[in-house]
């Protein structure tokens, strides 16, 4: 499946969770948020949840400062 991740195109393959997708780009543990076609995606629900082909998925993390 092709799906855009952060504007930049991604493939995977076909039935790859969420949780899976955030594991292969080896970023579990910096990713906070997920929104999928601007419609955010629970962290309980990532690994159920199957994006489609085209999605765009926007995959946020907090950055501390002052």
């Amino acid at each position: 499946m092709e799906i855009t991740i952060n504007g930049e195109d991604k493939s995977f393959n076909d039935n790859f969770s969420l949780q899976e997708i955030i594991v292969e780009l080896k970023i579990e543990d910096k990713v906070m948020a997920a929104a999928v076609n601007m419609e955010i995606v629970k962290k309980d629900n990532w690994k159920d949840f199957i994006p489609k082909d085209n999605d765009k998925i926007e995959l946020l993390q907090f950055v501390g400062g002052g």
